[in-house]
């Protein structure tokens, strides 16, 4: 718990952890386990608390691609500052970190693992038991860092240059309070600024702005999409195992991605609505956006309406309406025949030729406009955060302060959906939790 005197500073650690998410909590396991003295300063009243939410409460604990080359081509331009970090740990560390920690994990579509109880509770007490050591501190706000530049020996103009491109040095983490806890050394595990309400609200990013540091402004990322058609609404709650969705600007296609899609009471989500709409979200400060949604994706309009033919053929003397759910299910059914213009209590015999294939081309192109991606608090990542060039992945020390390391969703890393940015956090945590040097002992 913090200090009652808001005006004493703390024991000096080896390392404060600034942030008890996944990244802090791996970092400082790791740290410890080394011999070294850390403390962990969390502004929420537990640890973890983002992690208990992630994955429904499942905690989607990473995704399980083995070839570190095609994990990192899924995190877009950034993925390639990853390489020397993940050459120290990756999906394959992870899994058997977890596993000889008692806790089995089990992979489902998409190559999405997860703790095989669906606990994300399981997932942070195998975290928290490596933390026995750790002086945590929680309901400890941090307001910002004291940092010291190094002084050049003499001032003209062209020392003074060389001086502002010296590395200085991280000696305390301001309180809310007004307590200063000092360290050796400070690792930064704040998170971004999706799920607000666990803490993560960027306040990082504003400490690092003060000491010198680039950040890139954080946006909501892979977000759910709110939609404009009242249909939309109607089937809230419906998922489609397999659709197809396309994306339009002023009637050209700029993308197109296949799987789950779920109906929600503003629109649409689910993964594959999340990982386009980073892109959706580019779009938009350009114009109107439109997404079509192919029911079917694996029938081409010919076999769609073969198909529509033979079941029409079998069931001539019913109503549409009882026939068509053989094909559309429920709900999407009844959304689907209105959409079309075709009256549920129509007999099949009465069906036009016309009819039937304006019923394919609804199928295959439910169009719907977007209206705008949610924010912060609906976000399951946020882009932006500290400029990779500034960091030195191979130990995740910051170029500007090297006793100062970043972890996690801090960094700006684009990362989808799917366990990608919980693996990053175990990375990039054990790495930074290796790269502080034991002190000897004298």
């Amino acid at each position: 718990m913090n200090s009652a005197n808001p005006t004493t500073e703390t024991t000096h650690y080896d390392v404060c952890i600034i942030g008890g998410g996944a990244a802090g909590m791996m970092a400082a396991g790791r740290a410890v386990e080394r011999g070294l003295s850390v403390c962990i300063l969390e502004k929420n009243d537990q640890l973890g608390k983002k992690l208990l939410i992630t994955g429904g409460g499942r905690c989607n604990i990473t995704n399980a691609e083995y070839d570190t080359h095609a994990f990192l081509s899924k995190l877009g331009k950034t993925g390639h500052f990853l390489h020397s970090t993940f050459a120290q740990f990756d999906v394959k560390s992870t899994f058997a970190f977890f596993e000889s920690k008692g806790l089995e994990l089990k992979i489902e579509e998409f190559k999405r693992a997860f703790p095989a109880d669906d606990k994300s509770a399981s997932v942070l007490r195998v975290l928290e038991l490596r933390l026995r050591k750790v002086a945590i501190r929680t309901s400890a706000q941090v307001t910002g860092f004291i940092a010291e530049k190094k002084s050049a020996a003499n001032t003209d103009a062209k020392s003074d240059a060389k001086k502002e491109r010296e590395p200085g040095t991280i000696t305390g983490a301001r309180l809310k309070n007004g307590e200063v806890v000092r360290a050796s050394h400070f690792i930064l595990a704040t998170g971004g600024t999706s799920h607000p309400e666990t803490g993560s609200t960027g306040d990082a990013y504003a400490w690092l702005k003060e000491i010198g540091h680039t950040v890139i402004i954080p946006e909501p990322s892979l977000v759910p999409i709110a939609i404009r058609d009242p249909w939309v609404k109607e089937l809230q709650g419906i998922t489609l195992s397999s659709a197809k969705l396309t994306v339009f600007q002023e009637n050209k296609k700029q993308l197109t991605k296949k799987g789950r899609l779920l109906f929600t009471h503003f629109g649409i989500s689910g993964p594959t609505v999340i990982n386009m709409s980073r892109d959706v979200g580019e779009l938009l400060k350009w114009g109107e956006v439109d997404i079509e949604v192919d029911l079917l994706p694996d029938k081409d309009y010919a076999m769609l309406n073969a198909m529509l033919q033979e079941l029409f053929d079998k069931n001539k003397n019913k109503l549409f309406k009882n026939c068509i759910t053989e094909i559309i299910p429920g709900k999407t059914a009844s959304v689907v025949t209105r959409l079309a213009g075709i009256n549920p209590d129509t007999a099949i015999n009465s069906i036009t030729r016309e009819e039937r294939l304006k019923l394919v081309e609804t199928i295959k192109h439910m169009k719907m406009k977007v209206e705008n991606l949610l924010g912060p608090d609906a976000s399951i990542v946020t882009s932006g955060g500290v400029a990779c060039e500034e960091v030195d992945f191979k130990t995740m020390r910051s170029r500007l302060y090297p006793n100062l390391l970043f972890t996690g969703d801090v960094l700006n890393i684009e990362r989808p959906s799917g366990g990608y940015s919980l693996q990053i956090c175990w990375s990039t945590g054990w790495v930074a939790g290796s790269a502080i040097e034991v002190p000897e002992v004298e």
